[in-house]
């Protein structure tokens, strides 16, 4: 959030995405999403589109993680749909329908990010949108 106005500079678009990183460190998922909030709210100051991205399944985390990143998901949801911003669901798109809360092996570099198949599957569902 201290660094939005600077790296906006010349975008036309925000991409507003919760990390791990609040969970991992004990932060409220209530807090985190107040931030994510005051974010897109930010960016829509600036006159810029805006698009909220849901947290994705954190394999190493799970399942002792799995419930705030549902909870953290749910607000999110509710900050866009308040907002009336674009949901980009990310989470979905990675989980795996056989082990809920985690992403396939093969979307996952290392059980906590994205691998190339994985990053290509979030793209084609960005480029998918409408708009």
């Amino acid at each position: 959030m201290a660094r939005l106005d600077e790296c906006a500079g010349g975008a036309d678009v925000l991409v507003v995405q919760g990390g791990i990183n609040d969970i991992a460190q004990g932060r409220s998922v209530d807090a985190a999403a107040e931030n994510l909030r005051a974010m897109v709210r930010r960016g829509k100051e600036l006159g810029l589109q805006v698009l909220l991205v849901e947290l994705l399944p954190w394999n190493n985390g799970w399942p002792a993680a799995e419930p705030k990143i549902r909870k953290l998901n749910e607000l999110i949801a509710e900050v866009a749909r308040v907002e009336d911003v674009a949901l980009l669901p990310f989470h979905d798109t990675l989980e795996d329908r056989d082990r809920p809360g985690r992403m396939r092996e093969e979307w996952t570099s290392d059980g906590d990010h994205p691998s190339v198949e994985g990053y290509r599957r979030l793209g084609e569902l960005a480029f998918s949108l409408p708009g």
